[in-house]
């Protein structure tokens, strides 16, 4: 009797070896690629899958997607400006069987094709470009990866660009260069307010101009401004034209510049003299 006990436990003891090496458990973002002998027979998943010990073996993929982060890369762009840059991937497994069987680590190789890209697109690319055409250069990046990935039953959802890091030679560059463009925008926004500001003036001097009132409205509300404010001495401007006839009175009572000059006495003519009638005559 003892024998046959241990016997049996000995069987049940290899029994549950057996079932734990056969019985397997995959969650909702996984999937099982079954081999048999070394020949690829079936995915499975998600749930219980059962497998014959010691004959098939399985190999689980993750089907959520994978955020790679991509270590900075020393790159040179078109117009010869040295930059360091790195970037984030995100993509998923589609077809487990392919991401196991076409590609040895499909994690891996993501990653160097990622790299290469970078270096490739970047390079090709002017430095004013990386910094404000970051979009486009996303999308060229992602398409050259997923291209690159999509015999491997991977695809590339996005692509970004995260930090771009210059020498501080080529950053002290490009903040002159961005305080002299502000400067010049500054420049010509106040050369714009200048030439509206001498327009209004010169179409509002039109429109007084055809109406004698309005400039002396125009005179009364300048002296209710001047009035406003708390000054000892007030200087009144008044046109020419009411002063003409002031000045006029005053030049001729004074004589002054625009007084007439007066006439100057006629000189008397002297009577010609007369002859004595006893002078012989004159010979010819």
């Amino acid at each position: 009797m003892d024998v046959v006990a241990g016997v049996v436990v000995v069987l049940l003891f290899f029994g549950l070896i057996a079932v734990g090496t056969s019985v397997r458990v995959l969650r909702e973002y996984e999937r099982g690629v079954i081999f048999r002998l070394g020949r690829l027979i079936a995915q499975k998943g998600p749930g219980l899958i059962l497998l014959i010990p010691m004959v098939d073996r399985m190999v689980k993929v993750d089907l959520r997607t994978v955020t790679l982060n991509i270590p900075p890369q020393e790159v040179i762009t078109r117009d010869n400006v040295p930059a360091s840059v790195n970037a984030v991937a995100y993509f998923r497994v589609m077809d487990p069987r392919k991401a196991i069987v076409e590609v040895e680590n499909y994690l891996l190789a993501t990653s160097q094709i990622s790299q290469t890209a970078l270096r490739s697109v970047l390079g090709k690319a002017e430095f004013d470009q990386l910094l404000s055409e970051r979009e486009r250069l996303n999308e060229e990046l992602q398409g050259i990866i997923d291209e690159s990935t999509e015999p491997w039953g991977v695809k590339v959802t996005a692509v970004e660009i995260k930090d771009v890091e210059i020498p501080e030679q080529m950053q002290r560059a490009i903040a002159r260069q961005a305080e002299a463009e502000r400067e010049r925008r500054a420049k010509i926004i106040n050369s714009e307010g200048e030439f509206q500001a001498a327009q209004k003036l010169t179409d509002a001097a039109d429109i007084i101009s055809t109406n004698p009132a309005s400039l002396q409205l125009r005179y009364l509300q300048t002296l209710l401004e001047i009035g406003s404010n708390q000054n000892t001495t007030v200087v009144f401007p008044l046109p020419m034209d009411m002063l003409e006839p002031f000045l006029g009175r005053s030049d001729h009572k004074t004589g002054g510049s625009k007084a007439k000059p007066p006439t100057p006495p006629v000189p008397p003519v002297a009577p010609a003299p007369e002859l004595p009638d006893d002078l012989p005559p004159s010979r010819s």
